[in-house]
């Protein structure tokens, strides 16, 4: 069997009893996560722009573009709400295995995904089980396909979300609209074939198309090819096929036959951010954090801070001297700034007026970002941060942290996570009544009977 033949059969064929309790209950965490970032997105410039163009378009449907009164055809429900799921960058992260990645982590699982099964299963009234599971493959194949292939592939610029994404978007529609396995086979050939994204726009509004390209790509190949469409049925493992081309070759081991075995969600993990910036900035902000709490440094204590990790991140973090919130969200000298000056970096603190702010830049300026060579010889599957704060009267105040706050290592609490949502909710304009009362229906989604009970509250509970 070939290997995308064996993936057809995993999405196809996975038993619900099979996937884990424990998979299940971390796979409905980041479906929270995601809607509560969907709403946040929602209010965001490329959220605006979004919502402009699909008025503009006047293609009415059935699937909700969240935090609008629109709805819309469900491939552009899913582009809308890709879009607004990573436009904050604050979702959650798919964690390395393996030695030679690129960096610890390797694509956002969700923000492809869960937009393409919710606005499918929005139009045919799936149930809450139905959409979880669905879900949960989307992500599997998404996440073990990013594990696969060559470093290359991330080395040489591509964005995995949408690259991946288009992927596993295409899988779990497939699995919602039960897709025979050829069928299957086919709707991923299409989506290998719409699969793009660069990171060279890290920082700009396009870095969040890409989620949302890659769950319309992932609707629009299931449609087409559930109509008789064609496409290569070997397109993963073929010579000019998906991994070849995308990344020079695989590790068949990484997906054959490991697809489930373990679930990516359960091990190595997916990591919830508690702040919406770059990944790689979260285990140097978590040092940080530390630092300030134990030692109540003040922003005029600080001579100068030094950031040390491995030759990879600052391919990633590449925004040094930042001037708009975008470029904050890849810039370790801004991030390290506002946790000096505000002891927090949430939504409120990653604007343009706050980026700009005078004593914002001045602090920047005081601020190296480089590699470490004791950060680098961590390993790649590790996000190894080193920091050093040097005071005005000598002292130098040391932390290292290999993973940030949200970590399987370290996760968020329930509570945790749902004040998020809910902080998440608030930003988008919903009220904090109809946030619980979202919440309480997402924490069980397996006992809606038709996930328009939820998403009917999506659109209901923000002004358009």
């Amino acid at each position: 069997m070939s290997l995308t033949r064996s993936v057809a059969e995993f999405i196809s064929g996975t038993p619900r009893g099979s996937i884990p309790s424990s998979v299940r209950t971390l796979g409905t965490r980041s479906v929270l996560d995601g809607i509560g970032l969907a709403l946040a997105g929602s209010v965001a410039a490329s959220g605006q722009i979004v919502k402009g163009y699909l008025e503009d378009l006047g293609c009415a449907g059935p699937a909700t573009a969240i935090g609008t009164a629109l709805t819309t055809a469900p491939r552009f429900a899913a582009f809308a709400n890709g879009i607004a799921i990573h436009a904050d960058d604050y979702d959650d992260t798919q964690l390395a295995t393996k030695p030679d990645r690129v960096y610890g982590l390797l694509t956002h699982p969700t923000a492809p995904v869960l937009p393409a099964v919710l606005a499918v299963a929005e139009e045919n009234g799936a149930s809450g089980a139905d959409v979880l599971d669905a879900y949960l493959i989307g992500t599997e194949v998404e996440m073990k396909t990013a594990e696969a292939i060559d470093p290359r592939h991330y080395r040489d610029g591509f964005h995995s979300t949408g690259t991946f994404g288009a992927i596993g978007a295409a899988a779990a529609v497939s699995r919602l609209r039960r897709a025979a396995p050829s069928t299957t086979a086919r709707a991923l050939g299409i989506a290998a074939s719409q699969s793009a994204g660069l990171r060279e726009s890290f920082g700009t509004m396009t870095k969040p198309f890409h989620a949302g390209r890659a769950a319309e790509s992932g609707v629009l190949a299931v449609d087409l090819a559930l109509r008789g469409w064609t496409a290569a049925e070997n397109i993963l493992e073929a010579p000019r096929g998906f991994f070849q081309a995308a990344g020079g070759g695989y590790d068949a081991s990484s997906i054959d036959g490991a697809l489930g075995h373990p679930w990516s969600f359960d091990s190595p993990g997916v990591s919830i951010k508690p702040h919406p910036s770059g990944s790689l900035t979260h285990p140097g902000m978590r040092v940080m954090l530390r630092l300030i709490d134990e030692h109540d440094i003040k922003p005029d204590q600080v001579r100068r801070v030094r950031v040390g990790t491995n030759r990879n991140m600052p391919d990633a973090l590449i925004h040094h001297r930042p001037r708009t919130e975008l470029n904050a969200k890849f810039s370790m000298e801004f991030c390290m700034a506002i946790l000096l000056l505000e002891r927090r970096a949430g939504l409120p603190q990653f604007t343009d007026d706050v980026v700009r702010r005078a004593d914002v830049q001045r602090l920047i300026e005081r601020i190296d970002f480089g590699v470490d060579p004791e950060a680098d010889a961590a390993g790649y599957e590790k996000m190894t941060t080193i920091v050093d704060v040097t005071l005005t009267d000598g002292r130098v105040l040391s932390g290292r942290a290999d993973f940030g706050k949200g970590s399987p290592a370290d996760p968020m609490t329930d509570v945790e996570l749902e004040a998020k949502f809910r902080d998440c909710a608030a930003w988008g304009g919903v009220s904090d009544v109809d946030a619980r009362r979202v919440a309480a229906m997402v924490w069980g989604i397996e006992d809606l009977r038709d996930i328009r009970q939820l998403t009917a509250r999506l659109r209901a509970t923000v002004p358009a």
